[in-house]
């Protein structure tokens, strides 16, 4: 039987993770690491902490229909909601986030991006974007390799 596709107790076939495996899975990590690292040294160079720079992203692209709330954007940041609050006093304090509340319901507070904000966050996206051109090009292809490996799923060994 091909050590690949061993029938596990459960009677499910089980596939071995292989050393090219592994080899595509950390080649996938290291061009997400990458990716992220040209972001968040773009933000830095322009006086800014990569999460506030995520942060102005975040709020200027979320999906339509969404609504900037810190719920939402905490989620989307995959943050506690004290440490997005505190991402959002410091924007504010800088100028950069503006807070309001809902026209339907006064207790609901929304997020929007001020002129300044928007202005920091063009220029940095501008600043970067060729480059995150070429890392995401990178890693959209270590991807696209790693589920390309195996079209069966890995399960764990009993």
């Amino acid at each position: 039987m091909n050590k690949d596709n061993r029938l596990g107790k459960s009677g499910a076939r089980q596939k071995d993770i292989s050393t090219a495996d592994y080899r595509r899975l950390a080649e996938f990590r290291f061009r997400i690491r990458q990716f992220l690292h040209v972001a968040e040294e773009a933000a830095r160079s322009h006086g800014m902490e990569p999460q506030q720079h995520q942060l102005l992203l975040a709020i200027r692209g979320l999906p339509a229909g969404a609504r900037p709330t810190v719920t939402t954007l905490s989620d989307r940041l995959r943050l506690r909601h004290h440490s997005t609050v505190e991402l959002i006093d410091r924007l504010e304090k800088q100028g950069a986030v503006a807070r309001k509340h809902g026209e339907k319901d006064r207790r609901e507070v929304l997020l929007h991006l001020t002129p300044q904000g928007e202005d920091q966050l063009r220029r940095l996206t501008v600043s970067v974007w060729p480059q995150l051109q070429i890392e995401g090009a990178a890693l959209a292809g270590s991807l696209k390799k790693l589920l390309a490996a195996s079209s069966e799923p890995v399960r764990e060994k009993r």
